[in-house]
């Protein structure tokens, strides 16, 4: 599911770091990467040390992060590779049963998520949803997660958010651009910008994949 955080530009060939620590899966992955004219593959990494090492020699716009690696995980690698490149793009390769580290995952700064059975038509949707300043989920990794949460005994904290913050938030669920809010609700986009930064602090999300993570786990939307 693509969540849209700005208006897309125009593309120019987008340079991608794999980091897991199958060499199989790595050796796959980018071969069908590289088959996209639009992509490269710069570098491989067998964990999150050898990431941040890669990270300070190698220009990269995209990380496909494995979220469990030896020595160093996803997790942490994420956080460390966003104060050296803050302009990466990190999104979060993961596969049934994490679910208990997406949220620590999106904390770290991670835009994206996929599960590493995708298909290489929705990587490369993700890539690019992700490099024009959206986020991505997989559908089935939402599924995953609302299904956790369903079991889960918690308390709902809506962070005393306005009708208005609400409404805004669940079109931003749904994809919507900041543009695209203001002609559905008949507002100024500098009106909606100006909700999307209150939702931010309010819910002290980063960016837009922390909060649709926020809305899920407060029962605010269903998907």
């Amino acid at each position: 599911m693509i969540f849209n955080d700005q208006e897309p530009d125009k593309m120019e060939k987008i340079r991608i770091i794999i980091a897991d620590d199958h060499q199989l899966f790595r050796n796959g992955l980018k071969i069908l990467l590289n088959a996209f004219p639009e992509f490269e593959v710069t570098a491989e990494a067998s964990n999150g040390e050898e990431f941040l090492k890669i990270l300070k020699n190698t220009k990269a716009d995209i990380a496909l992060m494995d979220i469990n690696m030896p020595e160093m995980d996803g997790i942490e690698a994420t956080r460390k590779g966003l104060k050296i490149c803050p302009g990466i793009d990190i999104i979060a390769l993961s596969m049934y049963g994490e679910e208990e580290y997406y949220y620590k995952m999106v904390d770290a700064g991670a835009k994206g998520f996929l599960l590493k059975d995708s298909d290489i038509s929705e990587v490369k949707e993700a890539i690019l949803t992700v490099r024009k300043g959206g986020s991505y989920f997989s559908q089935e990794l939402l599924y995953h997660v609302i299904q956790k949460i369903k079991y889960r005994e918690q308390e709902s904290k809506s962070a005393n958010l306005s009708k208005r913050e609400k409404e805004i938030l669940f079109k931003i669920c749904e994809g919507l651009s900041n543009q695209e809010i203001a002609d559905t609700l008949f507002i100024s986009k500098r009106t909606v910008d100006k909700h999307r930064a209150n939702l931010l602090g309010k819910t002290n999300s980063k960016n837009t994949a922390s909060l649709i993570l926020f809305a899920i786990r407060n029962k605010l939307i269903e998907i």
